[in-house]
């Protein structure tokens, strides 16, 4: 549900025309998924916006086509006739029925880049289940080395509060999709990429994983710890909290200066990071209980004075209010047709030549169906018309 959205609105950011093919009655599932909602100037509730939706679907034009009528099933062949992408996250071999699987378009258009997102892929054992987030999360690993150890006042299984296996997934996605678009450039040969959410979770378990395979250690939840690094956690200051994040033992000495503790740095316990590892609580009981005096700000400001790595821990509106954040340009205002505007999260990544653009707000359902349908298959007016009298077509 997000991750065909989040790689197909990345292609758009970066200058892709992107269709994006909806049933006609409800379309993308998440245009449902609130509140909060947005309502498009004095538009019906049928025609709001969940911020959801409003969050992955910015430059994109929208179609509404009956992909289950032989007719609408026709008209999405040939607009992949003279694609160079179809991107798709339907059931493993749901849309084979329809002739729109990529054993079928690769007939007409052989250089086709055909990108398939599942719960679990084309193959194994599991691939036919539907999947989601919060499930793979799950299945792949994450939530079992995520919030508090265990025996704990709020030890649970715990995901992450955004759903991270559908977003690398979607990351995953676009960056095989353009490796493909290279290949294809280069030979004229397209081909079909099989992107699965639960081989994206156990991908991005990074060290943990190897932790295991490496090691034979059996990651588990420890709060904010970190399995590898000390110190690396969280500590109580006087008002709050802060993020200590030492990644050498240069760093963990001006730590160490800046607590009035360089004793720490010459203890043999305490001499390499594979030493603190092993001696973890000897390690943070001294510099927790000199941090506890501090005001969060005031150490923060310390700690970057002293080139130690730390941070605040801000809530959603507090993210947004920092300077920095501004100063990034990573709130984007767009406006829908309407003249309502509202404020989004924009392109992360500053390109010095192509810049991401933000053309277009995301679209009502089938608001563009007769315009794509007219000017990409020559489609008359009233070519159009009877197809939306059939219920081929909405919008």
């Amino acid at each position: 549900m997000l991750a065909g959205p989040w790689a197909s609105q990345i292609l758009g950011d970066l200058g892709a025309e992107v269709i994006k093919v909806e049933q006609p009655d409800s379309g993308d599932d998440t245009r449902a998924w609130g509140p909060p909602f947005l309502a498009d100037g004095d538009a019906g509730p049928d025609e709001r916006f969940s911020a959801y939706f409003l969050g992955c679907n910015r430059n994109k034009r929208s179609i509404a086509v009956d992909i289950a009528n032989p007719k609408g099933a026709a008209l999405i062949r040939a607009l992949a006739k003279d694609s160079d992408v179809v991107l798709e996250n339907f059931r493993v071999g749901a849309l084979e029925r329809y002739g729109l699987d990529y054993a079928s378009l690769a007939t007409i258009n052989p250089a086709l880049v055909y990108c398939s997102i599942t719960g679990f892929g084309q193959s194994g054992p599991l691939a036919s289940r539907p999947g989601y987030d919060f499930v793979v999360q799950g299945m792949g690993g994450l939530m079992s080395i995520t919030g508090q150890p265990e025996g704990t006042p709020g030890a649970e299984p715990m995901k992450v509060g955004v759903a991270v296996s559908d977003i690398f997934t979607g990351l995953y996605a676009t960056i095989s999709i353009l490796a493909a678009l290279r290949h294809r450039d280069a030979t004229g040969e397209g081909q079909h990429l099989d992107c699965a959410l639960l081989d994206t979770q156990v991908a991005v378990l990074a060290n943990q994983a190897m932790n295991w395979l490496v090691g034979g250690m059996v990651p588990k939840p420890m709060g904010n710890l970190h399995p590898n690094v000390v110190p690396y956690r969280t500590f109580p200051t006087r008002d709050g909290h802060a993020i200590v994040a030492t990644g050498n033992d240069r760093q963990f000495h001006a730590l160490c200066r800046l607590l009035g503790l360089e004793q720490m740095t010459t203890d043999p316990r305490f001499l390499d990071n594979a030493s603190r590892v092993a001696y973890r609580a000897e390690v943070e009981k001294p510099l927790g209980d000199a941090i506890a005096g501090w005001a969060t700000a005031d150490f923060i400001a310390a700690m970057a004075e002293a080139g130690v790595p730390g941070g605040p821990i801000n809530r959603i509106d507090q993210v947004f209010e920092q300077p920095q954040i501004a100063a990034r340009g990573l709130v984007q205002e767009m406006r829908l047709p309407s003249g309502t505007s509202f404020r989004a999260v924009g392109f992360p990544v500053k390109l010095s030549a192509t810049p991401a653009t933000y053309r277009a707000p995301p679209p009502a359902l089938g608001a563009q169906t007769g315009e794509v349908l007219q000017t990409l298959l020559n489609l008359s007016e009233t070519e159009v018309s009877e197809l939306r009298a059939a219920g081929v077509v909405g919008g």
